[in-house]
């Protein structure tokens, strides 16, 4: 059964407001979520009482009032990962409002341009959209972002393990770059990871790590629990914070405000068409004819590794800007006289 939770507008403010006792958590197999609020500890004094009074006033009515302006989004409050919130995810929350609020916000503006088509992706595979925050931590949704590891694009892929599932790299083309077709092989991974592994916690851990070195730590210390791996310090730094980043990320985007990124600079959702072209292609000569940026083009093409498509290839399919197919197959027409005069 997939993991479904619904966190109420009142349990996300807690979080804003820093009411750090109160846990949200949902196992890792489905189960339902809990949330525990400890008795306000007994201080003697009135003056303590009555400021608990007050900011449980105050809390009620910030409620009442959003809960009122969310009545037709209460959607952007809905999770379809297992929600844990522990003292490792607030800190990268922390993070994230501070020390990394810049990139966090620059990742938050770019990801009302690539969520969309990454959601779904995701959904028409059946496979929780909320996986798409991976991408957020995986490369910032950058298409040439490269690690030490050499894995490259959106999602990240090694050379052989994008290979094992489909894509294709060469001396001009790195379908690893490619958002949707990287997203296509992230998904066939991911279902694989998660026939063997069960749990998205351990699936994302997989995918950062690797199977065979959490196969191994899961062996070794008998438990199949993310948390419980983490505690024993099974697993490497960088896995160890890799789920707890993609909550953050998680909990953060679908109330900005709520944390402090007000003012967002929403991009454009990702929309194109796609044109076959001709060998010899040139995206810059293309660009000048379609009148867009030259970065436009390439950003959608950003599988092509030298900016055309070569003489040697019969051809290739290349995205254009929504509503300029008939510019781009007169510009290959135009292209074709050209070739055949030379």
């Amino acid at each position: 059964m997939r993991e479904f939770l619904k966190l109420s507008l009142s349990m996300i403010l807690t979080f804003q407001l820093g009411l750090s006792s109160v846990a949200f958590a949902s196992t890792q197999t489905g189960g339902a979520a809990s949330a525990r609020t400890p008795a306000v500890a007994n201080s003697g004094s009135a003056t303590a009482a009555q400021t608990q009074a007050q900011a449980d006033l105050t809390l009620k009515q910030k409620l009442k009032l959003l809960e009122k302006k969310q009545t037709n989004t209460s959607d952007h409050f809905i999770f379809d990962l297992p929600v844990t919130y522990n003292k490792k995810v607030a800190t990268w929350i922390s993070f994230f409002q501070t020390r990394g609020k810049n990139f966090f916000r620059n990742w938050l503006e770019k990801s009302t341009k690539y969520m969309p088509l990454l959601q779904s992706e995701l959904k028409k595979a059946g496979l929780p959209t909320d996986l798409a925050y991976m991408v957020m931590i995986e490369s910032g949704f950058s298409a040439t972002a490269v690690s030490t590891a050499k894995a490259v694009g959106p999602w990240q892929f090694i050379e052989s393990t994008g290979r094992n599932y489909g894509l294709k790299k060469n001396w001009w083309l790195d379908e690893r770059r490619d958002i949707k077709k990287s997203t296509q092989a992230a998904i066939r991974y991911l279902k694989d990871l998660r026939q063997e592994f069960g749990s998205w916690y351990l699936v994302a851990a997989s995918y950062n790590m690797g199977e065979n070195g959490l196969r191994r730590q899961i062996r070794k210390h008998g438990t199949n629990d993310y948390w419980e791996l983490v505690r024993l310090k099974a697993l490497p730094q960088e896995t160890q914070d890799y789920v707890p980043k993609i909550l953050a990320a998680m909990m953060i985007a679908k109330a900005p405000n709520l944390y402090g990124f007000r003012d967002l600079d929403a991009q454009y959702p990702l929309q194109y068409e796609v044109v076959w072209a001709p060998a010899g292609t040139d995206l810059e000569n293309l660009a000048e004819h379609l009148n867009v940026t030259k970065k436009a083009i390439r950003d959608l093409n950003a599988e092509l590794l030298l900016g055309y498509v070569p003489r040697q290839v019969d051809g290739h399919h290349i995205r254009i800007p929504l509503g300029s197919l008939g510019m781009a197959r007169q510009f290959f027409r135009d292209q074709n006289k050209k070739y055949a005069l030379d």
